[in-house]
């Protein structure tokens, strides 16, 4: 005797003691040996407790309770049938997008004050430049520093080619510039090292040999300069392997720093001991996003009694200008995000796409890069329901489909897919040929070739991650690091960020980036694999995932987790130096393109350095991208 197509009631909010858990999104059908057949649609979290309650033919006792997780939606096509028949799936249960409708909402309106701002950022323009140009001259160290303001406040972009005929013309000088003269103070030689290594020109690291003592210590006074203890701190993160001086000079400054602000010979509201804070977490040359970094420069310097009026309202209009052409562009990407509707469709997955948008502009804020920008959000918001698709949801039959199809690149091969997964295949496609038919206008639809070969080389990736997780197996760190060189994904964004730049990205570069020896990148993939595995690694193991560079490395070699940790972070200090070299002229390709690689390690280098404020964005990233996209700098006029 048996029980067919008995329904399971929705009880809603119901706590248990629950012998198992069951965590699954479809239609799920439980069979209980011969001739019992319970199905119940389920897009919800279950608690079975089996209990004795009647006795049924086949002798199995049966009581079924049900906790809700989230909200059902019986109208969403992708949801309904019985196509998961008997499948568990491993969620993580990510929280929701925080932001709703909001950019859809409420769109940037004010567009005859943006042209107001327009006429007077031109203006102001016009007398930085001069300032930049002419009054600069006088003086190297006014020179340095008025550079060094504009970076800092983000309007550096508007004079590129002033500042690096300035930089040009100070390396070329005798001894790159650098004076003997004793005036020639610690402040203004870390400044222009800094400011010369950014722009690429490898200036000698032993120029800091005249700030050592008899015994090749750094002379203790040094620490009653505060200012220039903070330049030379922020220069050490310029440097590459072999330069002791500036290892040395890192520990140093940094000590003396840290003593200098737990004592009481920095007051809590003087501007440095704000800056001083700030560095020691974050240095200059690590800093995401620059728009918000120059936000909040822009409220230091306000309170500087020596600050430049102009440079300062250039500032803060440049701000509120950006400000609203991001709020135009997220409101567009937020309505095709809606009707894409994949989000609905696929809540397993994590709906990030303000948060890639916000992402994105920590690789590229400049408005001439609207398009880029707007590939690489599309781009990468669909990788991260990729991404979770095969990280938590599908099955190792079901992500052997999709990557099979993603191989064939076919909207015929959709067919053999699981009907959620047709979703996600279908909108794939669409984007890419979205993007193909965007960059053909301008002769540069090939670049696509290289990101649908890169896309099949990251599935595959994920691929064989979820097939180690299926076998229980875990590799060697070398394997494991190895495959992580396309999982971390940052191939992908840096190939995707190239599609919509101009003629400054060419077949030769794309070659660049697909390049397995390529050192920036393996670099950067390092720096991204070790650092996420650090901060989610305990979150992940408890939910069920793929192993972890920790637990290869704490396999293979026998140490503490304290001890992979460590090792770890020195392994990032040497692939930052990696990165520094790569970028050093001659390079192998344009600096806007290195520029680009940069952007997303500093990027990776803040998400990932308490917690993943990716996945927790609404921990994490809400309140950056309040500041940024949210609320305009007051002016006073």
């Amino acid at each position: 005797m048996g029980v067919s197509g008995f329904q399971v009631p929705q009880v809603l909010g119901v706590e248990t003691s629950s012998n198992f858990l069951l965590t699954c999104r479809y239609q799920y059908q439980v069979n209980l040996g011969s001739g019992i057949n319970i199905g119940s649609r389920l897009h919800l979290k279950l608690a079975f407790s089996f209990l004795l309650s009647e006795v049924l033919g086949s002798g199995i006792a049966v009581m079924f309770v049900v906790k809700s997780s989230f909200a059902p939606n019986p109208s969403n096509q992708y949801f309904s049938g019985n196509e998961d028949t008997g499948i568990i799936r491993n969620t993580a249960n990510f929280h929701p997008s925080i932001w709703g409708d909001h950019f859809i909402s409420n769109p940037p309106s004010d567009m005859m004050n943006r042209a107001y701002s327009l006429e007077q950022v031109e203006d102001l323009k016009k007398e930085v430049r001069r300032m930049l140009v002419v009054d600069a001259n006088e003086f190297l160290n006014k020179k340095l520093s008025l550079i060094d303001l504009l970076q800092r406040l983000g309007v550096a972009y508007h004079f590129e080619g002033e500042m690096e005929k300035a930089l040009e013309q100070i390396y070329n000088a005798s001894d790159y510039g650098f004076d003997d003269d004793d005036n020639y103070n610690l402040y203004t030689v870390a400044l222009q090292f800094r400011l010369l290594r950014q722009q690429g020109y490898n200036v000698p690291c032993d120029v800091f040999n005249r700030f050592k003592s008899s015994d090749g210590k750094f002379k203790e006074d040094l620490i009653n300069d505060v200012r220039g203890l903070l330049c030379l701190y922020e220069a050490t993160h310029l440097r590459v392997h072999g330069e002791d001086i500036l290892d040395e000079a890192l520990d140093f400054t940094t000590t003396r720093l840290k003593y200098v602000f737990v004592t009481d010979d920095l007051k809590p509201h003087h501007p440095l001991a704000t800056q001083v804070m700030h560095a020691l977490r974050q240095p200059l040359h690590k800093v995401f996003p620059a728009r918000v970094e120059a936000r909040r420069y822009i409220s230091v310097y306000q309170e500087d009694n020596t600050k430049n009026e102009y440079v300062l309202k250039l500032a803060k209009l440049d701000f509120n200008l950006l400000q609203s052409i991001y709020l135009q562009e997220l409101s567009q990407l937020s309505i095709w995000w809606k009707e894409l509707g994949i989000a609905q469709k696929l809540p397993y997955a994590r709906d990030r796409m303000v948060e890639c948008y916000f992402l994105m502009l920590g690789l590229y804020f400049e408005p001439h890069y609207a398009l880029a920008r707007k590939i690489v959000t599309k781009t990468s918001a669909l990788l991260t329901i990729v991404d979770d698709t095969y990280d938590a949801y599908g099955n190792l039959q079901e992500l052997q489909l999709f990557t099979d199809a993603i191989e064939s690149w076919d909207l015929g091969s959709i067919d053999q897919l699981p009907e959620y997964m047709k979703v996600l295949y279908s909108a794939l496609l669409y984007v890419y040929s979205e993007t193909e038919e965007e960059l053909k206008k301008e002769g540069r639809s090939y670049r696509v070739n290289y990101a649908k070969e890169v896309m099949k080389a990251q599935v595959r990736s994920y691929l064989k991650e979820a097939k180690w997780f299926n076998k229980g197996y875990i590799p060697t760190f070398e394997e494991y690091m190895q495959n992580a060189s396309k999982s971390s994904a940052v191939t992908m964004v840096i190939l995707n960020s190239l599609l919509g730049m101009g003629d400054v990205v060419t077949k030769e570069v794309l070659d660049w980036v697909m390049n397995e020896r390529n050192k920036l990148l393996n670099a950067s993939s390092l720096i991204t694999r070790l650092m996420d595995d650090m901060v989610t690694n305990k979150a992940e193991q408890e939910r069920g995932h793929v192993c972890s560079a920790i637990e290869c490395y704490i396999k293979q070699y026998g140490v503490s987790e304290q001890e992979v940790h460590d090792e770890f972070s020195r392994r990032v200090v040497d692939a930052w130096k990696d990165i520094n070299e790569e970028c050093l002229k001659p390079t192998d390709v344009p600096m806007p393109v290195l520029l680009r690689c940069v952007n997303l390690t500093r990027i990776v280098d803040t998400i990932y350095k308490d917690k993943d404020s990716f996945t927790l964005a609404h921990e994490v990233l809400k309140e950056p991208i309040t500041s940024l996209l949210f609320d305009p700098i007051l002016m006073s006029y």
